[in-house]
């Protein structure tokens, strides 16, 4: 889920699409007899929010078992975790409920929502028409936690990789941890390499240890070369890249256990291997 800011591209895009599905129905409706321009606005509008509910909603319900095991991370919108066909559905069907004794409005609510629609799906699909110029895992010379090896990052190259740039200063950060703590043991096939920006290798040992965290990537990037390289505004910034090393997702912010697990199956078609614990 590529970001923007806090937010994931996909919630962007569909604000954007939501803008232009009001430009489009303002005219239709002058045109319509008897329909408000101001009314079809407003109901698209409305129609956003609803579908921004129930998609999220939707969301949850099928991710309930991580959810439920951190409950405030159903707040946790930034995640970028909706099921969108729900959220179009519902947004759809409430149009239709509200203008039941206002049939004349449905024909500009609708042709709005059908532009903006043609736009989120043409945007939708550039990832995969750009797919083969997508940036690689950079190459940089880094090195491990106690200095005892150097690692070229693009050494990773040939398994699916989630690379994560952050500080042990950073509250999402650290709050992040666990998850890629838990999905490195769920995910076997997938290398999680945590990159550190900026601090010392005793800064990133102390925080390790005092978390009680094992994590099996943790690089070192003290000049912090690698937020320039991927053009990171911010931390904690997770990148997702292919088997070929080619970007294919990204996010900033803060990652929950469900849109990670949500981002890994739908990329690279990965279920979760389950722990002793869990078993």
């Amino acid at each position: 889920m590529i970001s923007v800011g806090p937010f994931s591209i996909d919630v962007v895009v569909v604000g954007v699409a939501a803008i232009l599905a009001c430009l489009v129905a303002w005219p239709v409706a002058r045109r319509t007899p008897d329909a408000s321009a101001k009314v079809a606005a407003a109901l698209i509008l409305d129609a956003l929010l609803v579908g921004l509910l129930a998609g999220r909603g939707a969301f949850i319900l099928l991710w309930w078992e991580e959810y439920s095991a951190a409950p405030r991370s159903m707040l946790a919108v930034a995640d970028g975790g909706f099921h969108w066909p729900t959220g179009l559905l519902v947004g759809i069907a409430w149009v239709w409920w509200k203008t039941r004794t206002q049939t004349q409005m449905r024909k500009p609510v609708y042709t709005g929502i059908l532009a903006g629609v043609v736009l989120w799906g043409a945007v939708g699909s550039l990832p995969l028409l750009l797919q083969h110029a997508a940036p690689s895992l950079p190459k940089l010379q880094l090195t491990n936690v106690d200095y005892s090896e150097s690692v070229a990052l693009d050494s990773y190259t040939g398994q699916p990789v989630v690379l994560n740039l952050w500080a042990t200063w950073c509250p999402p950060c650290r709050r992040e941890m666990p998850v890629l703590e838990q999905a490195q043991s769920d995910y076997p096939e997938v290398a999680f390499v945590l990159v550190n920006q900026g601090e010392s290798a005793g800064e990133v040992g102390d925080f390790l240890t005092a978390q009680g965290l094992e994590l099996e990537h943790v690089l070192l990037d003290p000049f912090s070369r690698a937020m320039h390289e991927v053009g990171s505004r911010g931390l904690p910034t997770t990148l997702f890249f292919d088997a070929e090393g080619r970007l294919v997702d990204s996010h900033m912010g803060e990652l929950t256990m469900p849109s990670l697990r949500n981002t890994l199956r739908r990329h690279f078609q990965l279920s979760s291997t389950p722990t002793k614990e869990q078993e």
